[in-house]
């Protein structure tokens, strides 16, 4: 499925000593490798220290220094990793600081570091010379010949694709790695020695969060630890693996043992992104050098042990403040862009009709809030509930009770005798309770709601959200018909979450009682017949499918273009304590065929706005032919 582990490492070094370095960077490959790592990166200048200073111009060290990755390739020749481990290079008589990037007892490339640091506490000038620029060439060391060296090394594996830069490359205005990415490279490494001051880890970790999103990559992270020389600075030992602008992993800096961070990167997802994203590609014009491509194979790729968390509910933010923030925000966009709508058309009334459910719960708290912007009195937020064959006293008292809450013009219109007519007049049993007999009620909801809208010259809001449209569950010319609709992109996850926000931050008690009892209750269309009892006997999950597991299906599916194989793999991984294997092979076959079926309704949706990076509007975000057959 196209993961792939890596590790970042710092072991703990003495300043000079190759042969105590190299014992502990064997120690931290042999690790790596056993736990499944592909790749390891170290930090810069590992193998002799960061901080030696002037004894970087000895002959003894550097002497030893290469003897050390001669030495660091024989006892790990057998490893199925790739190692990137700093060193210095003396070549022409000219030093530079380098990764070497070694697999298999040989060394695949190594690349310099394109920018020297010579300010404030960093003076490397006075010991090595930049490589900015530096393409194309070979360099031989006395156990190797022809090696490539350069800036623009990308070493290939099939899908993974490395390339690597050293510390102060990722601090300039346009680093190495955002050439390597828009040559390829999706996994970047960074051999690192960055010295510790109050809050540049803060930034430093905002650099490679902003780096691995800007170049849609993975980016690991290595800096030296505290064993560096102290005699003007501190080293933190700082290890990160992000991942497209967000970070997978973070070690506790100032470790005093040698320390190894893991995490599995996602590259289709990666290589998905960049294939959507047209911008990159573009940007990929600007470059004006080749890349060196260097193919090597892995013996073996498949993940062991799949220990990446897989998000359940990849629309709702799993921190509560985040949660918060993000639905202050949706709420915001929502009520702003229905209050364009009704500045635009001079309308001063709204009609929505009022089923005691959550979408239609959520239309009307959005309503509120944007009456309260336009300064509109909300007398003129006109609520029609409708009883039918199937509402239920729960239901229905909630409709009412909300809307009188919230100080809506309240009607009510049951649809019962009308129904019952057009039963008569199409010809149907009333007594067989088939799909006739649910969208006859539907659509004369919409009817009556269109129709009152002419009559009171309001604006019908629609309150379907994304979950239904994807699934098709929605009458045709029924409730999927509005004038205006402000769930369109917000998926069933979300809106529970959303009434949830309202409910606790920004409500009444009675208005809070309400809405609580609502999100307790039965998703359910309610278009049957009610039990003796007076209960719901529709429940939507029932028929269709759990909501948490279509969302989760509709966000890979379109996020990524993930396949079917794709995202029952990683449906398996995050709901394993939730749904057996079978029950979840047989929604997302469900999913399939309700998706590709009902792509004629989602052709002609209502407007509405986009609130999040998913949305199945024809107009902006998804174009798909009504009559693709669906995939099995």
């Amino acid at each position: 499925m196209n993961f792939i582990k890596v590790a970042s490492a710092c072991p703990v070094t003495k300043v000079s000593d190759v042969e105590y370095n190299l014992s502990n960077i064997i120690i931290c490959a042999k690790e790596a490798s056993s736990n499944g790592a592909k790749l390891i990166v170290f930090p810069e200048l590992c193998i002799t220290s960061y901080t030696c200073s002037d004894l970087f111009l000895q002959d003894t060290l550097l002497k030893r220094s290469t003897e050390g990755i001669e030495e660091l390739l024989l006892r790990t020749k057998d490893l199925d990793t790739l190692i990137a481990v700093g060193a210095p290079l003396l070549h022409k008589s000219t030093l530079y600081n380098c990764a070497y990037i070694l697999f298999k007892g040989k060394i695949l490339g190594i690349v310099p570091k394109s920018y020297i640091p010579n300010y404030s506490e960093f003076y490397e000038k006075r010991w090595f010379t930049e490589g900015l620029g530096m393409t194309d060439k070979l360099v031989n060391l006395s156990f190797q010949k022809d090696i490539n060296f350069g800036t623009n090394l990308i070493f290939s594996c099939n899908d993974f694709n490395y390339g690597f830069e050293l510390c102060e490359d990722l601090w300039v205005t346009i680093p190495p790695s955002s050439y390597l990415s828009l040559m390829g490279a999706n996994i970047i490494g960074n051999l690192s020695a960055s010295n510790e001051l109050v809050s540049k880890a803060d930034y430093r970790r905002d650099l490679i969060k902003n780096q691995s999103a800007r170049s849609i990559s993975a980016y690991i992270y290595s800096s030296a630890g505290v064993h560096e020389s102290t005699t003007d600075l501190l080293f933190s030992g700082h290890l990160l693996i992000s991942e497209n602008g967000g970070i997978l992993k973070e070690n506790e800096r100032f470790q005093r043992d040698n320390e190894i961070i893991y995490s599995l990167i996602d590259v289709f997802k990666l290589n998905s992104e960049r294939m959507k994203n047209l911008s990159f590609r573009d940007s990929s014009k600007m470059v004006n050098m080749e890349p060196k491509i260097i193919n090597f194979a892995y013996d073996d790729t498949k993940i062991k042990n799949f220990d990446r968390i897989i998000d359940k509910h990849p629309f709702v933010p799993s921190n509560q403040h985040e949660r918060e923030l993000r639905s202050r925000e949706i709420f915001s966009i929502q009520a702003s862009a229905l209050a364009k709508r009704f500045e635009h058309t001079g309308i001063k009334k709204a009609v929505i009709g009022i089923s005691g459910g959550l979408d239609s719960t959520l239309a009307l708290l959005v309503i509120v809030k944007t009456f309260k912007l336009l300064n509109y009195p909300k007398e003129n937020i006109i609520a029609i509930t409708m009883p039918g064959f199937g509402t239920t006293d729960r239901t229905y008292n909630n409709a009412l009770a909300l809307c009188r809450e919230l100080g809506c013009d309240l009607r009510e219109i049951n649809i019962v005798p009308a129904a019952l007519l057009h039963f008569e007049d199409i010809g149907h049993d009333k007594n067989i309770h088939d799909v006739t007999y649910e969208n006859v009620q539907a659509r004369e909801r919409t009817q009556i709601l269109m129709d009152l809208a002419n009559k009171e010259g309001g604006l019908l809001i629609g309150t379907g959200d994304l979950s239904e449209l994807a699934l098709g569950w929605c009458t045709y010319n029924g409730d999927h018909m509005s004038m205006y609709s402000v769930n369109p992109s917000i998926p069933k996850s979300l809106v529970r979450y959303l009434v949830r926000y309202v409910a606790e931050k920004e409500s009444s008690k009675e208005v809070t009682d309400t809405l609580l009892d609502i999100l307790d209750t039965p998703v359910s269309p309610e278009l049957l017949p009610k039990d003796a009892k007076g209960n719901i006997t529709q429940k939507t999950e029932d028929i269709i499918g759990p909501y948490e597991l279509h969302d989760f299906f509709l966000y890979h599916f379109i996020k990524h273009g993930s396949s079917k194989e794709r995202i029952l793999f990683l449906s398996k991984e995050a709901f394993k304590d939730d749904y057996t294997n079978e029950e979840i092979e047989k929604w997302l076959d469900k999913f399939m065929w309700r998706f590709f079926t009902q792509q004629f309704k989602r052709s002609a949706l209502p407007d509405g706005p986009k609130v999040g990076s998913i949305s199945l509007s024809p107009r902006g975000d998804w174009r798909m032919p009504s009559d693709a057959s669906p995939w099995k």
